[in-house]
C-alpha cells in the first residue's frame, strides 16, 4: 500500500500525487520506466542535453515516471515525498534558455531532488517527516536551493527522511516518517536506507533525480550513501548555508551531495558552496570555495600518505575483507598506507560531551526555527511539538517514543554552563586533539576506514539494530569534509570507504575519493531484490 501522505492527500494535495490503483497492473517492468534517465550521470544527461538528444522537459518527465513506477507504486521505495508541481515548467523555461544560447553552467536543466527539512518556494510544504509541519508552506528558498535554481538545476520534489532527522528517539526506526512511512533499500527490498537522509540515499540508488540533496548531523549524509552504493560528501561546517533548513545543531549541520559518482557530487558542491549572511559560520565559504569538479585526476593519490583507521574496522569479517581489498585499490594507486591503532586515544568523554551539545542546541535551534515559520504552523515550539506527539501518538509515536525530544526540552539554554564546557570539549577532542593530532603526529595527508556496516533487516516494532564501524563522529564534531564512496559489496550490499580531511580540505578529499572510484570502479547498479542474498562468498562485486 502506498504510504500515509497519501491517506493526508486531502489536507496537502501536493504530497505524493495520487494514481489509480488501477494503474498499477499497466505500468512496464521497473527496467523499463524512465530509461531515459537511468543510471545516468550529470555528465551524460549534461552531454545529451547539448546535443539535443533530450531535453530538460524530457528528463522531468522521465524521473517523474520512474517515481511513480518505483517508488509509489511497483517497488514502493517510499523514497520521496512530494514532487513540485513547477517542475516540468521550470524545465521549459531551462530548454528556452538553451536554445537562447544561454547556460547557467554544468547543472543547466538537471533534476535534482532535496530532502523535505529543506525549504523550496512552491505550495510544497517542509515537513521533516512530521505531520506537526504539513502546513509548513513557508514560499521560500532556502539559500542552498536558490544556489541550486541560479546554476540552473530544476527542483524536481523532496524526499522522504528518518522523522526530525532521526534526533526524536534512541529507539527510532531509521527511514520512517509519519508523512511518508519506511524507506526501502533498492539493493534488497527489506533492507534499511540509513538515516536520516534515508530518502535523499535510495532515490539517488534508484535513480529517480540525477542527484539529491541530503543534510548530517553525525553520519546522516555518510551512512546512507554508504548503504546505499553511492557517493556521498559531508563538507566543512560553514561551506554550505544551513538557512531554512530545519535543525538540530548549528555546532554540527551542514547540507550536502549524495550521488552516484564523486565527478557529479562535486558538480553539485559547486553550486551549493558560498557565503550566506545569515549564517555566520558560511563567513569564509566564499574565500574557501572553488570549482570542485577540477582537477580531478585518477593519479592523485600518487605518493600520497594515508592514515588507516585499524581500529575502527568493526568486528564483521566480511567489512574487513572489503576494506583489505580497499587498500589494495589504494595501494595500486600510489598511496602510501601508514597503519594507525590507537585512534581513540585522548578522546575519553568525545560521545557525552557531543550529546549535551545536540540536546542543548536542539531545543534552541528548533524553537528559533519553528518561529520563522507561518501562523498556519500551530506547533511553534518543541514543547508544542512534544505536545502534538502525544496527541496524535497513534500516528506519530506508532513505532516509538519522544524521549530525545523530552530530555532537549529539559535543556537550560546556550547560556548554560555545563553546554558551553561540552561543546568546547567536544570541539578540542574532536579537532585539534582528534583528526589534527592524528594527520600531524602520523604525517598523513587523510584518514580512511569502512564507512558503515552492510544495511540491517528494517524492523518496525524493535527498531534499529545497526552494526559494525561508523567513522562518522569525529569529523562530524570537528566540521571537517567526510566522503563516502563505494568500495564493494557484502552479500549484494554496499559498503562505502570513509576519507576524512582537515577543515577547509574539501577539494583534497573530492581529489582523493575520486582517485579511489577510478581505481577501484566498486559501484554496482541496485538490484532491487527482495531480500538481501545469504551468499557463501563474503565479498562480492
Amino acid at each position: 500500500m502506498r504510504t500515509l501522505a497519501l491517506a493526508l492527500a486531502a489536507l496537502t494535495p501536493t504530497l505524493l500525487c495520487p494514481i489509480p490503483a488501477s494503474a498499477e497492473a499497466m505500468l512496464p517492468p521497473v527496467q523499463r520506466v524512465g530509461g531515459l534517465v537511468e543510471e545516468k550521470s550529470i555528465v551524460e544527461l549534461s552531454a545529451m542535453l547539448a546535443t539535443g538528444t533530450a531535453t530538460s522537459e524530457q528528463l522531468v518527465q522521465s524521473y517523474f515516471d520512474r517515481i511513480q513506477a518505483v517508488d509509489w507504486i511497483g517497488l514502493q521505495l517510499n523514497s520521496v515525498i512530494a514532487i513540485m508541481p513547477g517542475a516540468i515548467e521550470e524545465a521549459r523555461l531551462r530548454d528556452a534558455e538553451r536554445k537562447a544560447g544561454t547556460l547557467r553552467g554544468p547543472l543547466h536543466g538537471i533534476p535534482i531532488l532535496i530532502k523535505d527539512n529543506i525549504e523550496a518556494k512552491g505550495p510544497v510544504p517542509t515537513t521533516a517527516g512530521s505531520t506537526a509541519l504539513l502546513a509548513n508552506v513557508t514560499e521560500r528558498d532556502a539559500p542552498l536551493v536558490a544556489r541550486l535554481r541560479a546554476a540552473g538545476a530544476i527542483i524536481l520534489g523532496k524526499t522522504n527522511l528518518s522523522q526530525w532527522a532521526n534526533i526524536r528517539s534512541d529507539n527510532s526506526v531509521s527511514g520512517w516518517s509519519s508523512v511518508g512511512g519506511l524507506v526501502k533499500n533498492p539493493y534488497a527490498l527489506d533492507r534499511n536506507s540509513c538515516g536520516s537522509s534515508s530518502g535523499s540515499g535510495a532515490a539517488a540508488a534508484a535513480s529517480l533525480a540525477a542527484a539529491t540533496i541530503g543534510t548530517e548531523t553525525d553520519g546522516s549524509i555518510i551512512c546512507p550513501s554508504s548503504i546505499n552504493g553511492l557517493v556521498g560528501f559531508k563538507p566543512t561546517v560553514g561551506l554550505v548555508s544551513r538557512t531554512n533548513v530545519i535543525p538540530i545543531s548549528h555546532s554540527q549541520d551542514t547540507a550536502g551531495p549524495m550521488a552516484r559518482s564523486v565527478t557529479d557530487a562535486a558538480l553539485v558542491l559547486t553550486a551549493l558552496a558560498g557565503s550566506d549572511p545569515a549564517d555566520p559560520a558560511t563567513a569564509e565559504a566564499n574565500a574557501r570555495k572553488t570549482d570542485y569538479a577540477a582537477g580531478l585526476s585518477p593519479g592523485y593519490l600518487q605518493g600520497v600518505r594515508i592514515g588507516v583507521l585499524k581500529d575502527r574496522t568493526g568486528s564483521n569479517a566480511r567489512v574487513q575483507a572489503v576494506f583489505a581489498g580497499a587498500l589494495d585499490w589504494f595501494a595500486a594507486a600510489g598511496a602510501e598506507l601508514v597503519e594507525i591503532e590507537d585512534s581513540r586515544t585522548g578522546l575519553d568523554g568525545l560521545g557525552e560531551a557531543e550529546f549535551k551539545v545536540l540536546m542543548a542546541e536542539l531545543k534552541a535551534d528548533l524553537n528559533a526555527y519553528l518561529a520563522s515559520t507561518p501562523a498556519t504552523v500551530k506547533a511553534r515550539t518543541l514543547k508544542d511539538i512534544i505536545a502534538y506527539n502525544a496527541a496524535n501518538a497513534v500516528i506519530e509515536l506508532a513505532w516509538f517514543d519522544q524521549g530525545l525530544f523530552d530530555l532537549a526540552e529539559s535543556q537550560k539554554g546556550l547560556d548554560d554552563p555545563e553546554y558551553r564546557e561540552a561543546l568546547a570539549k567536544s570541539k578540542r577532542l574532536a579537532g585539534p586533539e582528534g583528526i589534527d593530532k592524528l594527520l600531524k603526529t602520523h604525517d598523513v595527508r587523510f584518514l580512511i576506514g569502512p564507512s558503515n556496516a552492510p544495511a540491517w533487516v528494517s524492523d518496525l516494532v524493535n527498531g534499529d539494530h545497526s552494526s559494525g564501524p561508523s567513522q562518522s563522529q569525529l569529523p562530524a564534531v570537528a566540521g571537517y569534509p567526510h566522503i563516502t564512496v563505494p568500495m564493494g559489496y557484502v552479500a549484494g550490499l554496499p559498503v562505502g570507504l570513509s576519507i576524512i580531511g582537515g577543515q577547509w580540505q574539501d577539494h583534497d578529499v573530492i581529489k582523493a575519493g575520486y582517485a579511489f572510484e577510478q581505481a577501484s570502479k566498486a559501484r554496482v547498479a541496485p538490484s532491487y531484490s527482495q531480500r538481501a542474498d545469504a551468499v557463501a562468498d563474503p565479498i562480492t562485486k
